[in-house]
């Protein structure tokens, strides 16, 4: 079974997309657009401070009337951010993101730094395709 580190080190390289708890909601709300994503990391000096994710917004911001150009990150991201560790496998994600009902995990290393962040498609398509090459080894097996 694939590690997180594996998973994030075989991806194309991009820089993890973050905020700062000091921008607007719409400022985050047009990055996470512009990049086709559904969470932006939240870091203050280099360390990470929190999550923002278009729940935060649909919940925090519109259910409760707030304007996204007038409210901070701040004062909606989630705080309590759970995570993962690089040496954790596929499958410990999924099971931490399925039982906690979140899309997007934070990979941090030993010493609680940023190194990337695995979403629910991310996690689903690389256990597709573990399993499909599981049966294609199977068939080759059976087929002698």
């Amino acid at each position: 079974m694939k590690t997180l580190k594996t998973l994030l080190d075989e991806r194309p390289a991009r820089a993890t997309l973050c905020v700062s708890p000091d921008d607007t909601v719409f400022a985050a709300l047009e990055l996470m657009a512009k990049h086709n994503i559904g969470a932006v990391l939240v870091m203050r000096d280099g360390q990470l401070a929190g999550i923002f994710s278009e729940r935060d917004y649909a919940r925090k911001v519109i259910l409760v009337g707030k304007s996204s150009k007038e409210t901070m990150v701040r004062e909606i991201m989630t705080e309590k951010v759970l995570y993962a560790r690089p040496e954790q496998t596929i499958d410990d994600a999924m099971a931490l993101m399925t039982e906690k009902h979140i899309r997007h995990l934070p990979v941090l290393d030993k010493d609680k730094r940023v190194i990337g962040m695995v979403s629910i498609g991310d996690v689903v398509k690389e256990t597709i395709s573990e399993q499909a090459f599981l049966i294609k080894q199977l068939e080759q097996y059976i087929a002698g």
